[in-house]
């Protein structure tokens, strides 16, 4: 894993969540798809960046169905990568998923910031095609590679408007999602993130209020038993 200091607070609680999930899985190691999992818990600008509509309740779905369903599979499975060396995972990492930290924090250095955030794992676990997070995406009918290239395109406009108060804008990552012109808005894109914090609703983003909490979400507010 890489160097504590140089990973946000808010990272920081995103990777105990994993670890915590893994456990609770059963698995032996931190996988991507764990990752995923707790940055949406745990990271609202993550939450943020994908928007509101029915893609995020199967992608939910998905991620909560794991040790029932599609996960056991998984179990006793390496996640790893051709385009990687085969590593042994540090600190129960996946090699996958440790490649994906480092790579986190070399996104973060190349941008200029002294700590990496939430928005780099998910640029980082979504860049990789044989990542399980990224297989977890496809079956909710999200674009990974889409919203990867999203997130490094706007990469620069979401660090510059980290800096100023209130709202921010994230990456755009329109058009990340497949699905119907009522889910996702004009041409099925997926929705821009100033419709989750901006305009109100029964989808908005509740910042602060449990694990991933949403009026109307998938989980319920404060209420970290349900998944």
């Amino acid at each position: 894993m890489p160097d504590a200091a140089r990973i946000s607070d808010e990272l920081a609680a995103v990777v105990t969540g994993a670890r915590r999930r893994a456990l609770r899985d059963g698995d032996r190691q931190i996988d991507s798809a764990h990752l995923l999992h707790s940055l949406l818990e745990h990271d609202p600008d993550v939450y943020a960046a994908f928007g509101e509509g029915p893609h995020m309740a199967r992608l939910l779905g998905y991620l909560v169905q794991r040790s029932i369903g599609y996960g056991l599979r998984w179990q006793g499975a390496v996640e790893d990568s051709g385009a990687v060396p085969v590593v042994t995972g540090g600190e129960g990492f996946s090699p996958l998923a440790a490649a994906a930290m480092r790579d986190t924090c070399l996104r973060a250095a190349r941008r200029g910031d002294s700590q990496a955030r939430g928005i780099d794992l998910l640029a980082a676990i979504t860049a990789d095609p044989q990542a399980r997070a990224v297989e977890v995406l496809a079956r909710a009918g999200i674009d990974a590679q889409a919203l990867s290239t999203g997130i490094e395109d706007g990469a620069e406009a979401y660090d510059a408007a980290s800096a100023l108060p209130g709202d921010r804008d994230l990456p755009d990552l329109s058009g990340a999602v497949h699905g119907s012109h009522d889910a996702y808005g004009p041409g099925g894109a997926l929705r821009g993130s100033r419709g989750a914090y901006g305009q109100g609703g029964r989808d908005t983003y509740v910042p602060g209020a449990g694990s991933a909490g949403r009026r109307g979400g998938a989980y319920a507010a404060g209420d970290d038993n349900v998944r």
